[in-house]
């Protein structure tokens, strides 16, 4: 069964709507805060679907001291002998935060698994570990979301070009981004074999429709506000006191150096 195709979204329509969603992630962060409720959130999907439009958009307005994005580079030798979900879990959540996992301990059943980064024993046994390891998060108070990026074959392959010709997103293309393509069915069917067992009541998967990136924003960001309950906060009026400047004195700008203004010439 094919996906829907829809009609790419209007620019004004998304910014409109994005500012809308962008006010309420902020009641949200607040009532996190104030609640001292513990948030995680899990973007996994293809490469090039969109996860970091979304985590940028959704962080965008947000405090950093509240909500941060933890994307974990490949371990070191010191963490491949750790237990597996170790060096996640010391980026967990305290009270009144939330953490956005760009990647997440899903590599295991993933990239991992394709590449042979790990062996079939560790595989399996994560594949027994994961369902009570979120069980266990999700016991001790922590709201877990997870969310898998769906992106068509076509639309990636777009991307990837111009991920290729851009200068400033040449960065994003990986080596890795060439074995996802010579290896697309093993990536297949390691997420179907993910699926299969880590998409528990608990702890369900959500598929989110990643071929129009302004879609792809709107849906996540709403379904997340749907997921935390949250209310908005009642603030005190703030009345602002004049400022004090005392006797103080500025020192004079010959003494200071300043940046350059180049806009000048483009004025």
């Amino acid at each position: 069964m094919e996906k829907p195709k829809h009609k790419r979204l209007n620019k004004k329509v998304y910014d409109k709507q994005l500012a809308c969603l962008q006010e309420e992630l902020v009641k949200l962060q607040e009532w996190v805060k104030q609640e001292k409720l513990k948030v995680v959130v899990l973007f996994e999907g293809r490469d090039a679907a969109g996860k970091g439009g979304v985590i940028k958009a959704l962080t965008e307005p947000l405090n950093p001291r509240v909500c941060r994005v933890v994307a974990l580079p490949a371990p070191s030798d010191r963490e491949r002998t750790q237990w597996y979900f170790q060096r996640y879990a010391a980026h967990l959540p305290a009270g009144g935060e939330m953490v956005l996992f760009d990647r997440s301990w899903y590599n295991r059943a993933g990239v991992e698994r394709v590449m042979g980064f790990c062996s079939d024993e560790e595989y399996r046994e994560f594949l027994r570990a994961c369902p009570e390891f979120e069980r266990m998060l999700i016991r001790s108070g922590i709201i877990l979301i997870k969310y898998w990026f769906s992106v068509s074959d076509e639309e990636q392959e777009k991307r990837f070009k111009e991920r290729i010709n851009t200068p400033i997103k040449r960065w994003k293309f990986s080596p890795m981004d060439l074995q996802s393509r010579t290896r697309w069915a093993e990536y297949s069917r390691a997420k179907d074999d993910m699926f299969t067992y880590t998409d528990t009541q608990d702890s369900p998967w959500f598929v989110v429709e990643a071929d129009d990136k302004r879609r792809t924003r709107l849906n996540c960001i709403t379904h997340l506000l749907s997921k935390v309950p949250y209310q908005s906060i009642k603030y005190e009026k703030i009345k602002l006191p004049p400022i004090n400047k005392g006797d103080y004195e500025r020192p004079p700008l010959s003494s200071q150096t300043f940046v350059p203004d180049v806009c000048e010439q483009f004025e």
